[in-house]
């Protein structure tokens, strides 16, 4: 079973050897309903070797998950009941969850999509849920999975204003808890929305998840800094910001002309980590719907998937991965007080985060106009900087510095984004960038 816990000061998640865990997720919410075997094991192959450590899919699909069978023929519920489970379907989810663990992922288990739920607001269903079905049906997911590697997400992008969705989803997660499943427990809340608006007191919720979504610009790092802020500390992330290769939307939920590229998808990633985040979502708009030609495109996807799956941006997320594991990863916290002065524009925003004890730093630079560092908050007699390219995932040659406030102009070659590497040189960290895991087989 994943084994993974809270760390003790409650910002970050972690081996039960207390290890860090850098939860860098991918998003396949069609991958149990869709895929062959052939082609599961296809995608789970790639993201394991691009460095994902989690997998975002849902037992009960949005698009037909209770009308269309899965690649086999299977339906998942007889008659959809929740109480009725077809077991040939679930054996196939099975298998996708032991083929993740076999590459070294965790699989984030979504029991169902919200539009199930009364009280959800929209979407096709259709409604099967009850508070009473709802439990019984997390004690047999809880009952089938509690020994498998997995992390529950309850939630599935809609939202919980309603008293009858709210009480539905409670039943859910107590019943899986009831079964004796143990893992860590999340929730998936809609576009612009937090966990921490819904269920920030209840005590299955582990971690906070926001979601920033795919309408136009979204300062995700504003939702991270206000979760970050609450008490009592819990784990943040963002757990749904715009996808690469997705239509840019706009507020009544229509494709605009634009689309989200690599940079979008690394500038949300770096943001939101140096914001006080634990890891981070990528996610691909063609990859989550597998869009293969067989099925109508959601939202005007363009590119089969197996293509997408190649797309920049998901292979330069493990580079972020490789960055924050270079440097002591516990102690870490956001510091925007590290900025004394940068352009205002909310699109220009300097992110910061470095060690409590100053022995390091990470300034993200989203668009290569320069900044002032106060040095003064970092430690050690002799400091030295780098720049690392998101990229590449390669950082420039360090060079020393003095210890006064610093203007720094990010290199104008390559991309508009670059993260400034600052580090007390006697503490002789690794260069950042090197891949430090290989994925198991």
């Amino acid at each position: 079973m994943s084994d993974l816990v809270v760390s003790g000061n409650g910002r970050f998640l972690v081996n039960k050897n207390g290890a860090p865990f850098f939860y860098l997720a991918d998003t396949a919410w069609e991958l149990i309903h869709r895929l062959t075997r052939e082609d599961a094991e296809i995608y789970l192959s790639c993201r394991a070797s691009q460095g994902f450590t989690v997998i975002h899919t849902v037992l009960l699909a949005e698009f037909a998950g209770l009308t269309a069978p899965n690649a086999y023929g299977d339906l998942p519920l007889i008659e959809m009941d929740p109480e009725r489970p077809v077991q040939d379907y679930f054996l196939h989810a099975d298998w996708v969850i032991d083929r993740a663990a076999a590459h070294g992922i965790i699989v984030g288990l979504l029991p169902t999509w919200g539009d199930k739920v009364p009280g959800s607001g929209w979407g096709d269903g259709p409604i099967v849920f009850t508070p009473e079905n709802a439990f019984r049906y997390g004690k047999f997911l809880g009952s089938r999975y509690r020994d498998k590697s997995v992390l529950w997400i309850i939630g599935g992008d809609r939202p919980v204003e309603s008293s009858e969705a709210r009480i539905v989803w409670e039943s859910l997660a107590r019943g899986i808890k009831a079964a004796g499943a143990e893992q860590l427990m999340l929730f998936h809340p809609p576009g612009g929305k937090s966990s921490s608006d819904y269920f920030y007191d209840a005590d299955w919720l582990d971690a906070n998840m926001t979601q920033s979504g795919h309408t136009g610009f979204t300062p995700n790092y504003r939702m991270i800094q206000e979760d970050y802020s609450l008490t009592p500390m819990k784990p943040c992330m963002d757990g749904e910001p715009c996808y690469e290769n997705h239509p840019v939307m706009s507020p009544q939920w229509t494709p605009t002309s634009e689309w989200f590229g690599e940079y979008e998808s690394r500038r949300a990633a770096y943001w939101s980590l140096f914001s006080g985040s634990h890891g981070h979502t990528y996610g691909c708009h063609d990859v989550w719907q597998f869009l293969d030609g067989s099925r109508e495109a959601v939202n005007a996807a363009r590119t089969p998937w197996k293509k997408a799956v190649q797309l920049p941006a998901a292979s330069q997320m493990r580079h972020a991965r490789a960055l924050m594991l270079s440097r002591p990863f516990l102690s870490r916290i956001p510091d925007h007080e590290l900025i004394e002065s940068s352009l205002a524009n909310d699109q220009s925003y300097v992110a910061a985060t470095r060690a409590v004890d100053g022995s390091y730093a990470f300034i993200y630079s989203p668009d290569g106009n320069p900044f002032v560092v106060n040095l003064s908050l970092l430690s050690g007699d002799c400091l030295q900087f780098r720049w690392f390219d998101p990229r590449t995932g390669t950082p420039t040659t360090p060079i020393e510095l003095d210890r006064r406030s610093t203007i720094f102009t990010p290199p104008q070659d390559d991309g508009p984004d670059w993260v400034l590497v600052i580090d007390d040189k006697s503490q002789n960290f690794p260069a950042p960038g090197a891949f430090f895991d290989q994925p198991k087989q």
